[in-house]
């Protein structure tokens, strides 16, 4: 059962899956947290209130039955904060993505001068006709 186990994880590539499953949520605690701490305190200075993402529209303000006051409100400024969030988090990904995943050259390849197939162009007879190249 244990050697089932461990083949399927290798076959399936469900350890690589796992791995990037955390490393990926490790990485978005990290980029909100750079997001949270470093950038958005330097955007805030432009604003006029500064702490934009307590920014709300009050739709309605009265006094509970315990004698609180009751907002009800729009809080576009958490929206805005989780987008900004997100874009910054997907850009790192894609960078991330980028660096590692390189694209490989594509094979040279030749055309076969009698069927016109273009076969690899290591290939001594074509794939198609099998005349000599």
């Amino acid at each position: 059962m244990g050697r089932e186990f461990r083949e399927f994880l290798v076959k399936q590539n469900a350890l690589a899956l796992a791995v990037g499953v955390i490393i990926g949520a490790a990485l978005g605690r990290v980029v909100s947290s750079l997001v949270a701490d470093v950038l958005m305190p330097v955007i805030s200075l432009g604003m006029p209130r500064g702490d934009w993402r307590a920014s709300k529209i009050i739709l309605s303000q009265t006094v509970g039955p315990d004698g609180k006051e009751v907002i009800n409100s729009i809080n576009y400024g958490t929206l805005l904060g989780t987008i900004v969030d997100f874009v910054v988090v997907a850009f790192v990904v894609f960078l991330v993505v980028r660096q590692f995943m390189k694209p490989t050259a594509a094979a040279p390849t030749k055309v076969c001068t009698f069927c016109l197939e273009t076969v690899p162009a290591e290939a001594k007879k074509c794939r198609a006709c099998t005349s000599a190249l």
